[in-house]
């Protein structure tokens, strides 16, 4: 199907509808990964008054030779990519959008969102409204009993749960499928049994040791989110619209994904364009300032990057040998320091301090995720950073 083809009409056709239950899916991906606040409900993140101006200098960024892999445009080319934007030194070099998208077009990051919430959970420690050590159950006192009930903040932080819960994107019938309805992602197979994602929460359980290996779980970002909303009293858009979003000189409003009784997915539901993403990145390139503000203090942002459990994280993942995580972005192993958040289906903010390089990429790929496609990311993005210093 030609995704130009993808909602057109009054109404569409049948085969060309992007409904709650195929918008993950391809080609409706493609539709509807940026046209999110249609499919699921939506908080509003509005815009800074004034923009931080990121002056352009085009750089022929997408000949960059990819060893193995031909150019960096043939990797955006074989990679799904909706938009992409590289920044060297604050400066956009490289901006480019496929597929009809715009620069004005808000698309979703998914996973991308876990490192936006926790860079915001900087600000509330900051504040002294949050403490990272301690234990949950000080936030949010249900959790006892579940598998936050022995938690301390910094293990949700880290993904460092015992918890028994496998993240996986093809499950239909478990916890996983489960969890996505009550989030309001899928649609619901038993109105009668419609749950919402903090009592989903509540049902996790314990397993293993808190601490002692990387457990990738979608779920404890969203109880992050709950986290920042007890210990603040604010609601998590308000909160990332007052101390991120704005301060930072966002140019474009932002959403987030909702439940239906209004918790943010902070796992995965912001929904932002491309050159906003470029900036916040750029604000943590810059150790938390943009313009000369202090958005996030610099002793959180400099704690992510050299911070973070390799034991753990080797205990935990086959993926990335010799990296960390910290605070929900992939420490990178090397010299160089780069760091990253990632989502599936293709979104990435890769930050290399050594060349003061951001890259931030929105994709539709049809599947999920795949370790082959996020290392020829990581080369691509590498060689585009080693091109510039």
């Amino acid at each position: 199907m030609d995704t130009r083809d993808l909602m057109r009409g009054a109404p569409p056709r049948p085969k060309a509808q992007v409904t709650l239950a195929n918008w993950r899916d391809a080609p409706f991906n493609r539709w509807g990964f940026r046209n999110v606040r249609q499919v699921l409900p939506t908080a509003r993140i509005r815009r800074a008054p004034r923009a931080w101006d990121l002056a352009a200098g085009a750089e022929p960024v997408d000949r960059i030779a990819v060893p193995g892999h031909g150019t960096f445009g043939d990797v955006l080319a074989a990679t799904y990519t909706d938009a992409c934007v590289v920044l060297h030194r604050g400066r956009r070099v490289f901006e480019r959008y496929d597929d009809g998208m715009a620069e004005d077009d808000r698309h979703i990051l998914f996973s991308v969102t876990k490192s936006v919430a926790a860079t915001l959970a900087g600000a509330l420690v900051a504040s002294g409204a949050l403490d990272p050590d301690a234990p949950v159950p000080h936030y949010i006192p249900e959790v006892q009993g579940s598998a936050y009930g022995g938690a301390t903040v910094r293990h949700v932080l880290d993904m460092s749960v015992g918890i028994r819960f496998v993240e996986d994107y093809t499950d239909t019938t478990g916890d996983f499928a489960r969890y996505r309805e009550a989030t309001a992602w899928n649609p619901v197979t038993d109105p009668a049994r419609a749950s919402d994602l903090r009592t989903f929460l509540l049902t996790l359980k314990p397993e293993g040791r808190h601490g002692e290996a990387f457990h990738y779980v979608s779920p404890n970002t969203d109880l992050l989110g709950w986290i920042l909303e007890r210990a603040s009293g604010e609601r998590f858009a308000t909160l990332l619209e007052r101390h991120l979003w704005v301060p930072m000189g966002a140019e474009f409003e932002a959403d987030i994904a909702v439940d239906r009784l209004g918790a943010a997915r902070a796992a995965g539901g912001l929904c932002a364009t491309a050159r906003d993403l470029a900036r916040f990145g750029q604000m943590v390139l810059q150790h938390g300032v943009a313009e000369g503000c202090q958005v996030i203090p610099a002793a959180w942002i400099d704690d992510i990057r050299a911070n973070g459990d390799a034991a753990a994280w080797a205990r935990g993942s086959k993926w990335m040998p010799g990296g960390r995580y910290r605070s929900k972005w992939y420490v990178l192993p090397g010299a160089r320091g780069a760091f990253c958040g990632i989502g599936i289906h293709g979104q990435w903010l890769y930050l290399d301090p050594a060349a003061a390089i951001v890259i931030a990429k929105f994709s539709s790929d049809p599947a999920a995720s795949a370790d082959a496609k996020d290392d020829l990311h990581v080369a691509a993005f590498d060689a585009v950073a080693r091109t510039f210093g």
